[in-house]
């Protein structure tokens, strides 16, 4: 695992962690304003989330992961119902990653634009995102787009693009992120492999997945390839030195290798479609 925050001096929005048979990531989703509503901020919302969701994985409990991506929302939603206005637009929010191991089968999930990319041991590597936040953003951003930065018409569009998309957040026919309501789980792209035919999955913030895009320094064999070489923190240090000065992101990136020797199941397994279950709305 490895992990930079983006701006020195401000708490890390990302976490990340792992118990023997799981890994998370979270991606917190900080927005200005969001302190004025909730004393305890993102960086504590995805810790706390984080660190449920570790807990309740730890326990090698067989329910389905948006089960227990729904349970965990709730209960961290409770920790702070009493003293933040929680449903608020603009109050923390995260988008998350889960990787479970299941005898011989791998679960996933993905809710929001962090990415799972899974490194298939006779294929190019397989890379799943939930995709609708970035896809419902560039068409609300098309004014911003054609106007000059920094001229009044394009302050105008770029504020009319924030609260349009707030509009959005947690909506049928919107993106959805972990918040207040545990409904948002079951509106997480969920999927299975069978470890066989995994030799590694990535777990990746969006901080990390620039060096993709937009930056355009690597395609995913390889960040792939950097990563079973050199691992997370070469990545990080290189989407560092490709941002310079510009835009940072706090980035993060877990990478979990040697699947087969946690299987617990004694036969090979045979199964050899990805099963993918996409949003409802």
């Amino acid at each position: 695992m490895a992990t930079s925050p983006g701006t020195a001096g401000r708490p890390n929005e990302d976490f990340t962690g792992a118990v023997p048979t799981a890994a998370v990531l979270l991606d917190g989703a900080g927005i200005v304003g969001t302190e004025s509503i909730c004393r305890h901020g993102v960086a504590w919302y995805t810790h706390r989330l984080g660190g449920a969701l570790l807990g309740r994985l730890s326990r090698e409990d067989d329910r389905d992961l948006t089960t227990l991506l729904g349970e965990a929302i709730e209960d961290v939603t409770d920790d702070h119902r009493g003293t933040c206005d929680v449903t608020n637009p603009i109050s923390p929010s995260a988008t998350v990653v889960m990787l479970r191991l299941d005898e011989d089968r791998a679960d996933y999930l993905v809710l929001g634009d962090s990415f799972l990319m899974l490194d298939r041991v006779s294929d190019r590597p397989l890379v799943i995102t939930d995709d609708r936040e970035v896809t419902i953003r560039w068409h609300l951003s098309a004014t911003m787009r054609a106007a000059a930065v920094g001229t009044l018409e394009y302050e105008r569009a770029r504020n009319e693009c924030s609260e349009a998309l707030r509009a959005r957040r947690n909506q049928p026919g919107g993106f959805w992120l972990a918040k207040d309501s545990p409904r948002a789980a079951a509106e997480a792209v969920t999927g299975s492999r069978p470890v066989a035919d995994l030799a590694g999955v990535a777990l990746l913030s969006n901080g990390v997945s620039r060096l993709v895009d937009p930056l355009g320094l690597a395609d995913w064999p390889g960040v792939l390839a950097v990563l079973q070489a050199d691992g997370p923190a070469e990545i990080i240090r290189r989407v560092r030195q490709a941002e310079a000065d510009g835009t940072r992101d706090d980035a993060t990136l877990a990478y979990c290798t040697r699947l087969g020797e946690l299987s617990t199941s004694p036969t090979p397994a045979t199964e050899t479609e990805l099963r993918v279950r996409g949003p409802t709305a």
